[in-house]
């Protein structure tokens, strides 16, 4: 415990000795050790009432427009935004946002001195360098609103400021229990744990900032494509509220996990993934010459594993948490 006057210890997702155990074994309960420092306090994820000005022309995918009391506006379709053609094209474009950046990162060697929270040197600030970075990119991007977003999710959501652009009104078509929901703890130490050790070369490049820097765009990504399974939750429930609410009623985990499973869809998802990690990963010759073998920048396998062993498991543990509190006043 801090002293009085002393600087108080950032809540930090990292320092714990590493274990081999599944990222997935301990979800209900206390996440699994890993050889980071790992005390990440999630507290109660940022209500998504409004969504402000944002600088994609693209539909808000998570919101229904509803229109402004000084009139005008635009409306969004509901049903298109929750039908699951819509949802499983944001997945699949997801799936490029993660790869594109996983082969960003793997440039760079492992660099431990961005997650040594004795080496930042950054003065007044008693973390690591990936913690200051994600920290400081939470706080700038809430200022515009970022967080208000029902898809989106900080992984330091008390260290949050207020949005300073003004607000444009949308009606979540999510339950209010969604706000409650944030496995970005588990994200943070399946990534750091399982996954980064072997996607890149061990020791030390020099490239610290840029490691951090993709690590943070990697974070995000996948923390979005998790917690959008609250939207393949509501759609889903929304095409069989009767059979749901059976499962739901009686708070039975297992059929509801049994429901939301399909295997063939989770097979094709692995091909797909598996295909794109191929086919970006290809190193090209300078003069573009067709090359019998090329040399890949990622293996492939990594990429399916992540997906079938985390990636998706993850998702569905946020469909069954949601559907769990669905009938909730």
């Amino acid at each position: 415990m801090a002293s009085p006057g002393s600087t108080p210890p950032v809540d930090s997702p990292l320092a714990k000795p590493q274990s081999t155990s599944s990222p997935l074994a301990n979800l209900q309960g206390t996440p699994a050790a890993h050889h980071f420092p790992a005390s990440l306090r999630l507290g109660p994820a940022v209500a998504a009432s409004v969504r402000p000005l944002s600088a994609s022309g693209s539909r808000a995918p998570d919101a229904v427009l509803s229109k402004p009391s000084g009139g005008g506006g635009k409306k969004s379709d509901e049903s298109d935004v929750l039908s699951l053609d819509s949802i499983r094209r944001t997945l699949i474009q997801l799936e490029d946002t993660i790869i594109f950046n996983l082969l960003e990162r793997s440039q760079f060697s492992y660099n431990p001195a961005a997650y040594d929270r004795n080496a930042s040197g950054i003065a007044g600030f008693n973390g690591s360098l990936i913690e200051y970075l994600i920290q400081g990119t939470e706080k700038l991007h809430a200022m515009v609103g970022r967080y208000k977003s029902p898809d989106e999710h900080p992984f330091f959501p008390e260290k949050l400021l207020e949005p300073v652009l003004p607000s444009v009104q949308y009606k979540n078509v999510l339950h209010h229990a969604a706000a409650s929901i944030n496995v970005n703890k588990q994200i943070w130490d399946v990534y750091f744990d399982d996954l980064l050790p072997r996607l890149v070369g061990e020791g030390s490049d020099g490239n610290c900032g840029s490691s951090a820097c993709c690590d943070a765009t990697i974070l995000q990504a996948l923390s979005k494509r998790i917690h959008y399974g609250m939207f393949v939750a509501e759609a889903k429930f929304r095409e069989s509220p009767d059979k749901y609410s059976a499962a739901i009623k009686a708070k039975d985990e297992d059929k509801l996990m049994e429901m939301l499973t399909y295997k063939e869809v989770e097979e094709s998802v692995k091909r797909r993934v598996r295909f794109k990690a191929l086919t970006f990963g290809r190193v090209v010759g300078s003069d573009a010459s067709p090359m019998a073998d090329p040399p890949l920048k990622m293996e492939p396998d990594l990429v399916v594993e992540l997906y079938d062993k985390w990636l998706m498991p993850l998702t569905k543990e946020v469909e069954v948490h949601y559907l769990l509190r669905r009938l909730d006043n």
